[in-house]
């Protein structure tokens, strides 16, 4: 019997096949569009840690920066519902 899902992998797994059905997926190094559904589907399962091709530690290092990468507001979907990411402030000094 396969292990489950936790909640977090659920919401990452939903956010990834959602930016996918709306176009909004990209591949990681070409960055071009993904039109595939099997790809985003991997895509989703790598990004959320659940990965089957991946060791258990890799898993938990992709879930790890994935959840990071949500806090900080830099994913597609926040990009399209117009989120900026937050920037750190600079101290105003000039150089």
């Amino acid at each position: 019997m396969a292990p489950r899902e936790s909640e977090p992998q659920k919401e990452t797994v939903e956010r990834v096949m959602h930016e996918f059905k709306h176009g909004e997926l990209r591949s990681g190094t070409s960055g071009q569009k993904v039109k595939n559904r099997k790809q985003a589907i991997a895509i989703a399962l790598s990004e959320a840690g659940e990965s089957n091709q991946q060791t258990p530690k890799e898993n938990e290092e992709h879930l790890r920066h994935t959840k990071a990468k949500e806090r900080r507001g830099e994913t597609a979907r926040d990009e399209a519902e117009g989120k900026a990411p937050r920037r750190p402030r600079t101290t105003g000094r000039g150089l």
